[in-house]
């Protein structure tokens, strides 16, 4: 039972792998199809190229010949042997770097094509798949499927290919000139290869892709480490992170050392069998000379052709470990391009178009990934046009949730979200997240200047623009103290400017895109007091004449926004103004504001 398990097994990964290659294969052909008169250049010359290095042994036969029958005193067919030996040899090297030329030229642009396409498409997976993953992994897989490619396809124009054509072409010459010689070379040939493929494939690629593997997670955790430096050294744990990488450079050392170690042996075989190889050939062409069925001239051609089938044998062990690993390097590229984004534009979607900016539920339901209750179920809101509402409850009654379901960042199960009556889920996400502005809880900021990081919502916006928004988010205040004023560079995540800075920044590319909807998630929480009271300012020309929708914890936010909606297990259990609530002895804004009154956290405000 256990045996037969066993053979199916084995078939499935062979299926696999077979697989694998073709995907791989079907990947890379469409980015060399992207440019035919390019690539039908490349495939051209290198057939060229090929058959004239197949032809060095022959011309060496005919100059031991000339060489050996020929007279002193008449030295002409000699020199003509000569010059016919030494014009295929600087044929060979020049039609080989005319190729390099072309291949430079292929190569380059598909790389770029294979980048682009990828960053468009991680670009555009879901926001959970971006939670979910290491962004320098991430950077590490892009990155290492490009530079695979290059060898791939390398290795296939200027190894695999010509090495077959060799092989090929050599068994048939000697086949037709001595049959038994022809033999064993073809024989020799096939026995060699498929025992270099079966290592290459069952012994050596294991160890090649556990090692790759772990050369991710390397990856991911300096990338985390170093992103996070800050919180290491708040916390004074370089030694704790120096030993959370060292751990797992380990693991990938081991299975570095086991890869390589296999991949000498695979080697050391491969240099026994070439020396089989060579004994068989010489042995085989020493027996016809003896015969008087081959000429010295035929002997020195066997020589030649036999240093020349030993390199290209050689260098095909070598080919099929680095197509192995490119292959199963690429995996995460074509992983990438085949992952069917988990929010994705519906084939007829069209840009939304926003006049007045009402939103409303209709009958929706929406459950997380992974968890067995819905969050919304059954749930219908209506917000009018214009109007300013806040959001308030405990962590996880629903309010980022709703959020952004309006952004579409999350697909609902049931009913509808729409904006002025047109449902999210069929308009283009692009046009739909340009009508909604976003000032996030914790701002992140590009390694760009401050001036770009204000019009990343309106890149066409003029500095004059640029500095107006600045003034009313208030960032003017410590503009003047950086060392090149709104060119400087923030640093990455914005890292150089404080959290009270970096949030006046959000609010301030928000001001500027003007879009016609406008939510804030804790817009002021990291503001001190005074900053606040500016922020709040900011906030109230911001909101006015929007469709705003305000998610605050610090409940002075939203005293006078036009609507308060108290979020609890995904259902609203309050609506209404702030006066409204407040009068409801029990309930649960007043509730929030009372606590939070007697935290000293805010201000009674006037009602």
């Amino acid at each position: 039972m256990s045996s037969q398990g066993g053979e199916k097994q084995g078939g499935k990964k062979g299926d696999m792998q077979g697989a694998k290659y073709k995907r791989v294969l079907r990947f890379c052909a469409h980015y060399w199809t992207l440019w035919p008169t390019l690539f039908a250049s490349v495939l051209i010359t290198r057939l060229l190229s090929t058959s004239i290095d197949v032809a060095v042994p022959w011309a060496s036969g005919i100059l031991v010949d000339a060489v050996a029958t020929g007279a002193r005193d008449n030295p002409g067919p000699a020199i003509r042997a000569a010059a016919i030996f030494i014009g295929i040899g600087a044929a060979f090297a020049i039609s080989r770097n005319f190729v390099a030329f072309l291949v430079n030229r292929l190569s380059s642009r598909a790389i770029t094509a294979i980048g682009r396409d990828a960053f468009a498409q991680v670009q555009r997976f879901s926001s959970d798949w971006h939670t979910n993953s290491f962004a320098g992994s991430t950077v590490r897989k892009i990155t290492r499927g490009m530079s695979s490619y290059d060898t791939f396809t390398d290795t296939l124009l200027f190894g695999l290919l010509p090495s077959f054509i060799v092989v090929t072409g050599v068994s048939v010459m000697f086949w037709l000139r001595w049959p038994m010689l022809g033999a064993v070379v073809a024989l020799s040939i096939a026995f060699y290869i498929a025992v270099v493929v079966l290592i290459s494939v069952y012994y050596v690629r294991p160890a090649n892709v556990a090692a790759r593997e772990w050369d991710s997670r390397m990856s991911g955790v300096l990338a985390d480490s170093i992103t996070a430096n800050a919180v290491v050294k708040s916390f004074g744990a370089e030694e704790r992170e120096d030993k959370h990488f060292a751990n797992v450079a380990r693991n990938w050392e081991w299975r570095a050392v086991r890869s390589w170690d296999r991949g000498a042996i695979n080697g050391l075989v491969q240099s026994v069998m070439l020396v089989g190889l060579q004994i068989a050939m010489l042995g085989a062409g020493l027996m016809l000379w003896s015969r008087g069925e081959a000429s010295p001239g035929d002997v020195a051609t066997l020589i030649a052709t036999q240093f020349l089938i030993n390199g290209y044998l050689r260098d095909i062990g070598q080919h099929v470990r680095t197509v192995q690993r490119t292959v199963n390097d690429m995996d995460d590229v074509l992983d990438f391009r085949d992952l069917t984004p988990q929010v994705a534009d519906a084939p007829d979607a069209k840009p939304i178009t926003v006049t007045r900016g009402e939103i409303a539920f209709d009958h929706v339901t929406f459950k997380y990934d992974g968890q067995s209750r819905a969050l919304y179920k059954d749930f219908s809101l209506v917000i009018p046009a214009g109007q300013r509402i806040g959001l308030v409850g405990p962590s996880g009654s629903g309010k980022s949730t709703f959020v952004k379901l309006i952004q579409r960042l999350y697909d609902v199960q049931g009913g509808a979200v729409r904006i002025d009556g047109q449902d999210v889920s069929k308009v283009r996400q692009m046009s739909l997240r340009e009508a909604v502005g976003l000032v996030p809880q914790e701002p992140i900021l590009f390694h760009r200047s401050l001036a770009e990081n204000i019009a990343y919502g309106k890149p066409d916006a003029t500095l004059d623009e640029i500095k107006e928004a600045a003034r009313l988010a208030h960032v003017g205040l410590f503009v003047d103290d950086l060392p090149k004023g709104y060119e400087t560079l923030v640093g990455e995540r914005g890292i150089k400017l404080s959290g009270g800075e970096r949030q006046r920044v959000a609010i301030a590319r928000a001001i500027l895109a003007a879009t016609p909807i406008l939510i804030l998630d804790e817009a002021t929480s990291s503001l001190d007091s005074v900053s606040e009271l500016y922020i709040r300012q900011a906030i109230e020309r911001l909101s006015s004449g929007r469709t705003t929708i305000v998610i605050a914890h610090r409940l002075s936010t939203i005293q006078q926004l036009d609507r308060i909606l108290v979020f609890d297990e995904g259902r609203i259990v309050e609506d209404g103004t702030h006066a409204e609530l407040m009068r409801r002895p029990d309930g649960v804004y007043k509730r929030l504001l009372d606590t939070q009154i007697q935290a000293g956290e805010i201000a009674v405000a006037a009602e």
